[in-house]
C-alpha cells in the first residue's frame, strides 16, 4: 500500500510517514473469530520482569488466524481485507460455501470478491494468489508464504508483511526452499504453502514520527547500557562517554551474554539437519 506523508504542521508530522490503508474494511472484526488478548507487561507468573521494554499500549482483540487451511476442496470468497493490530500483515476474511468463515494473512494482490481454494490436487490454472496446496504440487520458482515445517501443524514460516519463500525444487519427497535470508533448507513435500507474497510490504517504510506512537504499540523506552551505572549493567560506569571502564568494548546484555556476533541457535536443534546452505552462503556446521 502507498505511504502517506504529512505536511509539517507539528514537529512530529515532519518525520511521520504511515500506510494509507487503501481498500481496508471499516467494519468491526468477526466476533466469533476474536478472543481477548491478555497483556503481561513483560512479567512472568511471579510478577517478575523477564522481558524488558514491554508495557502499556492500546487495548487489542486477537484475531484467530487459520494457518492450517484444512477446509479442502470447498471454494471461499474473500469478503473483506481487514487491519490486524497483532501483526504487520493485513488479514483476509474468507466465507466458505459451507457457511464457515476464517481469517488468513492477506497476500499481495488479493481483494474482496476473489475466490480461492485449499486443495490436495491441482491443475495448471490453479496456482493463483491465495490458493493453498502441498509443496509437492507447486511448480518450482513459485513464490509462496505461510509454509508449514511439519505436515498438518500449520504455517510457521513466511507470515509477516512483504515476505515470501522461493520454491527451488522438489526431489525425493522433499522440497528445497530459499528463505528470505538466503538460507536454503529442506521441508517435507507434503507440507502446505499458500501461493503469493504476503501483502502490506510497505509497512517497513513507515516512520512513526514520535515517541507516543511507539507507546501506543506497547513499546516502552529503551535505555542504553553505557548510560547506566555499573551496578545496573555490565556496560555501565566510567567518566562521560567512556570506552574503557564504560564497557563499550563488548556489547552485552544485562546478564553478560554477548549481544552481537554470538550464535544463540542451539546446535542440537533437529531442524538444523535440513539446512543445505546457511544465510551467509556457507554449509551448516559439521557439513562440508
Amino acid at each position: 500500500m502507498p505511504i502517506k506523508h504529512f505536511r509539517p504542521l507539528t514537529p512530529s508530522q515532519r518525520f511521520t510517514s504511515l500506510n494509507k490503508h487503501v481498500g481496508l474494511s471499516k467494519n468491526r472484526p468477526q466476533k466469533a473469530l476474536t478472543e481477548p488478548k491478555h497483556k503481561t507487561g513483560g512479567r512472568n507468573a511471579y510478577g517478575r520482569l523477564t522481558s524488558r521494554r514491554m508495557g502499556g499500549g492500546h487495548k487489542q482483540l486477537y484475531r484467530i488466524i487459520d494457518f492450517k487451511r484444512d477446509i479442502f476442496d470447498i471454494p471461499a470468497v474473500v469478503e473483506a481485507i481487514e487491519y490486524d493490530p497483532n501483526r504487520s500483515a493485513h488479514i483476509a476474511l474468507l466465507a466458505y460455501t459451507n457457511g464457515v468463515k476464517r481469517y488468513i494473512p492477506a497476500p499481495e494482490g488479493l481483494k474482496a470478491g476473489d475466490r480461492i481454494v485449499s486443495a490436495n490436487t491441482a491443475t495448471t490454472n490453479d496456482f493463483t494468489v491465495g490458493n493453498c496446496f502441498p509443496l509437492g504440487l507447486i511448480p518450482p520458482s513459485t513464490r509462496v508464504h505461510c509454509v508449514e515445517m511439519v505436515p498438518g501443524k500449520g504455517a510457521q514460516m513466511a507470515r509477516s508483511a512483504g515476505v515470501s519463500i522461493e520454491l527451488v525444487a522438489v526431489e525425493h519427497g522433499n522440497a528445497q526452499l530459499k528463505m528470505p535470508s538466503g538460507e536454503i533448507r529442506l521441508v517435507n513435500a507434503k507440507c502446505r504453502a499458500t501461493i503469493g507474497v504476503v501483502g502490506n510490504g510497505d509497512q517497513a517504510n513507515q516512520s512513526l514520527g514520535k515517541a507516543g506512537r511507539n507507546r501506543w504499540l506497547g513499546r516502552r523506552p529503551r535505555v542504553r547500557g553505557v548510560a547506566m551505572n555499573p551496578v545496573d549493567h555490565p556496560n555501565g560506569g566510567g567518566q562521560g562517554k567512556s570506552k574503557g571502564g564504560g564497557g563499550r568494548q563488548q556489547i552485552v546484555s544485562p546478564w553478560g551474554q554477548l549481544a552481537k556476533g554470538f550464535p544463540t541457535r542451539r546446535r542440537t536443534r533437529i531442524s538444523s539437519n535440513f539446512i543445505l546452505v546457511r544465510h551467509n552462503g556457507r554449509p551448516p556446521r559439521g557439513k562440508k
